[in-house]
């Protein structure tokens, strides 16, 4: 039986250890509060996010970071993209030496414009064959539910990509294995974005037109910085890309997306974070992806502009207007 800890008892960590443990892994979990692990481990059940989900037996949490890493062979990263690099900070010293990590994040980082495989490879001075990410549609209340999902699993070591791939395909999860690291992390990250400025078209009561435009044309920004980055562009098509976006910006239960109507409604940034515990990863990497793309030279409309809303300088009424006000192009610029 193989040990897997996960670091992170939020929604999308326990729904991924769910899954590991249906593929018939021992699983740790570590979450920083003793309220939550308690429940994890004597109601089989994470009260705050899955309330009356059973959680698998092969499922323990723990609120010691040194007991969930130990003896795994395997350790998923679960934790809001910008508290990555804090949190493992503190945890690299209680990995196991060969240990294999994976990402479940997707954001870029404030500041450095990283992606999270590469915070990852520089706190911890692994290199990349031994780190993976997880990417696609995956609402974590639809996989906590066992509903039939797909995702990709890639690392730039295919056998490592293989190894992850197994340890997490049970009859209601199929993960595909690919080795275009950037492209999935980029795809993952880019789709939060997309989705609150298409939660905003919600929230202003704008109808299927709209949101299918903001879709696609997000979906070719996100293409062309991913292409100039040298990420392989048909990624962008798949589950990590395609499949991701189109979860996200469709469905009620993405955080995104309901950041966005709520914006669209009138609230403010401010307001929205303290009424939730739960992170809207594009509120947050707005900033940092846009700061990329304009690093590199990429043309990245929906990035900026949902940005200027989220600080509050532009409303998201004025956002909509400002795109269809802009210069005429050929579709494929």
């Amino acid at each position: 039986m193989t040990k897997v800890a996960v670091f992170g008892a939020g929604s999308w960590g326990t729904a991924f250890s769910l899954v590991l443990a249906d593929a018939g892994n021992e699983v740790t979990i570590w979450g920083r509060r003793p309220e939550v692990a308690a429940a994890i481990n004597e109601r089989h059940e994470n009260t705050e996010y899955f309330p009356g989900i059973e959680l698998p037996a092969g499922v323990r949490a723990t609120t010691d970071p040194a007991e969930a890493a130990r003896g795994a062979e395997f350790a998923v990263l679960s934790v809001p993209s910008q508290t990555l690099r804090e949190n493992l900070t503190h945890w690299v010293d209680v990995l196991p030496d060969d240990v294999v990590l994976i990402s479940l994040m997707k954001g870029v980082e404030l500041g450095t414009t990283k992606r999270m495989s590469e915070v990852i490879a520089e706190v911890t001075g692994i290199g990349p064959d031994r780190i993976a990410v997880v990417s696609g549609p995956n609402l974590a209340r639809e996989i906590a539910l066992r509903e039939p999902a797909a995702s990709v699993v890639a690392c730039t070591e295919e056998k490592v990509a293989h190894r992850v791939q197994e340890l997490c395909h049970t009859p209601s999860f199929r993960p595909y294995r690919s080795t275009d690291v950037l492209g999935c992390e980029l795809g993952g990250a880019y789709k939060n974005v997309i989705a609150v400025c298409v939660g905003m078209a919600v929230g202003l009561g704008f109808g299927d037109n709209t949101t299918a435009s903001l879709i696609t044309r997000g979906l070719a920004e996100t293409a062309r910085l991913a292409q100039r980055l040298g990420a392989d562009p048909l990624t962008l098509m798949g589950l990590a890309g395609l499949g991701d976006l189109v979860a996200t910006c469709s469905s009620p239960l993405s955080r995104n997306r309901t950041f966005g109507e709520k914006l669209g409604q009138g609230m403010t940034t401010e307001e929205i974070v303290a009424s939730t515990r739960q992170v809207a990863e594009g509120a947050k990497s707005c900033a940092s992806i846009y700061d990329l793309a304009a690093a590199h030279g990429v043309d990245a409309p929906v990035a900026e502009h949902v940005d200027a809303v989220v600080r509050g300088e532009i409303s998201a009424r004025e956002m909509m207007y400002a795109f269809i006000a802009r210069d005429t192009k050929h579709e494929k610029d």
